[in-house]
């Protein structure tokens, strides 16, 4: 929203400038709106770019890892994972799995955590008991290693 604000006002003040400048030289309106145009989208452009680097938003693809989780209690809701896991990093996003016909939760799902959290979490949260049930914790895009052969 601050952004936007200040952005809105760079606008007025630009076509207020940009208005007294042109009041003042004899320009044909079409390239004086062309101008105006140019010196709008630079101000923007140099606005955006200036941000500091707290509020650049965070793009999970860059530095993220997501993590399958079995085995869940079907009373577990999306927050109560998040809970769950933010206690060992920074949580992204979770997705907790539902039936298509019933849209009862499936008893397993997603979490998407920051890279160099999602390892601890694995560790420390594979085999664990929560809500009654021993949870399956791995990487989401390892195959499930069955018995101890090995995987093409």
């Amino acid at each position: 929203m601050k952004s936007s604000n200040q952005t809105t006002i760079t606008v007025i003040a630009i076509t207020i400038i940009g208005s007294l400048i042109f009041s003042f030289v004899s320009v044909p309106p079409a390239i004086a709106f062309a101008v105006g145009a140019v010196i709008t989208g630079l101000a923007i452009r140099f606005m955006q770019d200036s941000k500091p680097s707290s509020e650049q938003p965070i793009d999970p693809s860059q530095s993220s890892k997501t993590i399958y989780v079995g085995n869940l209690p079907y009373r577990a809701n999306e927050s109560d994972v998040k809970n769950l896991f933010s206690e060992h990093g920074e949580v992204f996003a979770v997705r907790l799995m539902k039936d298509k016909r019933t849209g009862k939760r499936r008893g397993f799902g997603f979490v998407v955590m920051n890279s160099s959290d999602a390892d601890a979490a694995i560790q420390n949260l594979n085999n664990k008991e929560y809500g009654q049930r021993t949870l399956k914790i791995r990487e989401a895009n390892d195959p499930k290693n069955l018995e101890g052969e090995e995987v093409a």
